[in-house]
């Protein structure tokens, strides 16, 4: 009985650990394919380097205040429920100081930057916006 307990104590450890071959959910997942194009092809890296390096507010940069939390979590809410923008416009980087958004990262088209502008400037609370999305050409 004790050798079957320390199998399966050994079985949870290797699970916990995440390590690949133990069948559960921690294993390695496969590169996520996103509209037909692998993962590569839609990093941001270049993007996020130059906004984290011109000065540029990050979300690192977010003040905690529970207003700004409160009016991030709407904003975001408000982006992500609408189910016409794309996954980019989805996963752009929002940032709050006392009413003012900023937005930052990759969208589709010119028409959807003013699309997420237009939802964003409908949620109460939001006093001005800076859009500073850009439009991906690839």
């Amino acid at each position: 009985m004790r050798r079957i307990l320390n199998q399966i104590g050994v079985a949870s450890l290797l699970c916990i650990a995440g390590l690949p071959g133990t069948g559960f959910a921690a294993d390695p997942v496969p590169p996520v394919v996103t509209e037909g194009k692998s993962a590569s092809n839609v990093d941001n890296t270049a993007i996020n380097n130059r906004d984290k390096y011109a000065g540029n507010v990050t979300p690192e940069d977010q003040f905690n205040t529970k207003e700004d939390r409160n009016l991030l979590a709407a904003v975001r809410r408000s982006v992500v429920h609408d189910k016409s923008l794309s996954v980019m416009a989805h996963n752009i980087k929002i940032m709050v100081d006392t009413g003012k958004v900023t937005l930052r990262g990759p969208v589709k088209t010119d028409d959807e930057k003013l699309k997420v502008e237009k939802i964003v400037q409908a949620v109460k609370g939001v006093s001005s916006i800076n859009n500073s999305l850009d439009v991906k050409t690839n």
